[in-house]
Parts: structure tokens; C-alpha cells; sequence
């Protein structure tokens, strides 16, 4: 398949987002939008298609349905339901794995076989139930992970020493959530490692600083919904740069959730690590020299992720 079709599920706040970057950017030539209330799908492409006069490429933008996936490169996954009052996390977790299932399925029957982007949290997990429900290779199932984190790291380091974001190369891993970590063994400025960095400007930062810089990172999603009850602009970014990845069939390197499969020593499930993307998905996960504290780091995180799919049923 050669087509840029896009399959988003979903026009809540994320999905949404993610069509309005990637109209704004150009990034592919189709959008289809499919979502359980038709007319807001509708809507949705009505209102992105009237901004076309003003998009730097001639796209196709329209509302669809489960049929459309078949000649899709990508389908990307935003939907979801929220947290009830008095719901467990399990709850929730359950009834977003029947969502994603339900999806899926439709998905696959329409004889879909390219690759599926999952966005709806907890992504890790919701990315596992994708992959099994799918039948796909692992390499074609592939969730946000903890690309947007590692985004606002990046932004946080750069701030502090005044350097361009694009010139910051460092990666948050692990669960998209409370446990991730930053591995600070490998992050550069340009290709200088931060701690020479911090060496040679200490007016600007300190090695007392990345541990607030961490927690600012971990805790930006809470201090946003705080002030504005959602977060959707970066993921809707961090979901076009995928996009792209796949559709240049660049060789980049994101930090997404994939399968473990063996590459470093912890469960094999879908966790935030470096990983090559191209088009046909996956090409193979970056193995880091991970120092003591981030490897059990690593694990720590592994084990909440694979502690709660157990408990799960589906």
C-alpha cells in the first residue's frame, strides 16, 4: 500500500488535535474519521475541510466508517471512555479493553494490513490488548509510549540551559505514567553528554536541577488537567511525528511503546523504549547501555505494567 490514507477512531479531544496537526502540516493525503456518534464525525470533517484554502497540501478529509480501514496505511486509536466515580482502575481498565476489542475487531474485518497506532491510556496496556486482539505482528501495533514525555523532557532541559529543544537528545522510558524515568546515562546536547555539559555551565544548570526537572516532566500532565481538565495539543504532535516516521519510511528513532521481545532483561510487553520506525512499522528496538539504578528502574516499571495485566480480564 502506497496511499497516505489516515483511519482515525475517535474525535474526541486527542483525535481532533491529531487531524488539525496533520492537516496544518501537510503530513498525508486522507483522512478518515470514524467515531460511535456519527454526527460529531461528520461535523469534525466538515469544519478541518473548510481550513483546506489555507493547508499547505490538497487533502481528502471525511467521516467513514470501519470499511475505510481496509486500504489504510495507518489506523490510529483515540477512543475511550473515562473514569467513573467509585470505578476501580481494573474497572477501567476492563471496560477500555472491551473498547479496544470492539474496535479492533471492526477493524480487522475489513481485511485491514497495515499498522495500528494506539493513543488511548493507559497506552501501554491498551497497546497490549490491541496487538493480541489484532493478530498483527508486534512490529505493526505500536502505542504513543512515552514519546510526548520525552518531548517535555526535552523541553524542560532546554530551558534550563538555553539551548534549542531540537538539539536536546534525551528519552523518558519506561510506563507512560507514574513509574517512567529518565535515562540520563544517555542524554546529549548535541552530541555532548549532559554531564560535561553541566560541567562546563554551571550558571545555567546543576545536577541537583534534573531531579526537578524529572518530577516537572512526570507531573505535567496532572498540572495541566488541573488548569484545563485535558491534555491533547503535544500528543496530537507526538502522533503526526509517528505518522510521519511511517509514512517517509524515515529509520527515525521514538520513544513508543512496542514489545520488549527479548531486547532488554524485563517482561516482554508493550513498555516506552527507543525503537526505529519506518514503514512497515517497527524495525527493531535501540538497546541502551542502561546504568544499575535505570535498569532496576526498567523493571520496576515492567513489573506495575505486567502486575496490572494480570489482574485484568480480557
Amino acid at each position: 500500500m502506497e496511499n497516505n490514507r489516515v483511519v482515525i477512531v475517535g474525535t474526541g479531544f486527542v483525535g481532533m488535535s491529531y487531524a488539525y496537526a496533520l492537516v496544518n502540516q501537510g503530513a498525508v493525503e486522507e483522512i478518515i474519521l470514524i467515531d460511535i456518534d456519527e454526527k460529531k464525525a461528520v461535523g469534525e470533517a466538515m469544519d478541518l475541510n473548510h481550513g483546506l484554502a489555507f493547508a499547505p497540501r490538497k487533502m481528502l478529509i471525511r467521516a467513514g466508517s470501519y470499511d475505510d480501514c481496509k486500504d489504510a496505511r495507518l489506523v490510529v486509536i483515540t477512543a475511550g471512555v473515562n473514569q467513573k466515580d467509585g470505578e476501580t482502575r481494573i474497572d477501567l481498565l476492563n471496560r477500555n479493553a472491551k473498547i479496544m476489542k470492539s474496535v479492533v475487531s471492526q477493524i480487522m474485518a475489513s481485511a485491514f494490513d497495515g499498522i495500528i497506532l494506539v493513543a488511548t491510556n493507559p497506552v501501554d496496556i491498551l497497546t497490549y490488548v490491541v496487538w493480541k486482539a489484532s493478530g498483527l505482528p508486534s512490529s505493526r501495533v505500536i502505542g504513543s509510549g512515552t514519546s510526548l514525555d520525552t518531548a517535555r523532557l526535552r523541553y524542560e532541559v532546554s530551558k534550563y540551559i538555553n539551548i534549542d529543544v531540537r538539539n536536546i537528545h534525551a528519552y523518558i522510558l519506561g510506563e507512560h505514567g507514574d513509574s517512567e524515568f529518565v535515562c540520563w546515562s544517555n542524554a546529549y546536547v548535541g552530541v555532548k553528554p549532559l554531564k560535561d555539559v553541566i560541567d562546563s555551565m554551571p550558571n545555567h544548570i546543576k545536577f541537583s536541577d534534573l531531579d526537578q526537572i524529572y518530577l516537572d516532566v512526570k507531573n505535567a500532565a496532572y498540572n495541566i488537567i488541573s488548569r484545563k481538565q485535558a491534555t491533547y495539543y503535544g500528543i496530537g504532535m507526538a502522533l503526526v511525528r509517528i505518522t510521519k516516521a511511517i509514512f517517509n519510511n524515515e529509520n527515525g528513532i521514538m520513544t513508543i511503546s512496542v514489545l520488549n521481545d527479548h531486547t532488554y532483561d524485563i517482561d516482554n510487553i508493550y513498555i516506552g523504549l527507543p525503537a526505529v520506525i519506518n514503514k512497515h512499522g517497527i524495525d527493531h528496538i535501540v538497546k541502551l547501555n542502561l546504568n544499575n539504578s535505570e535498569m532496576a528502574s526498567l523493571k520496576n516499571s515492567s513489573n506495575i505494567l505486567k502486575t496490572v495485566i494480570d489482574k485484568m480480564d480480557f
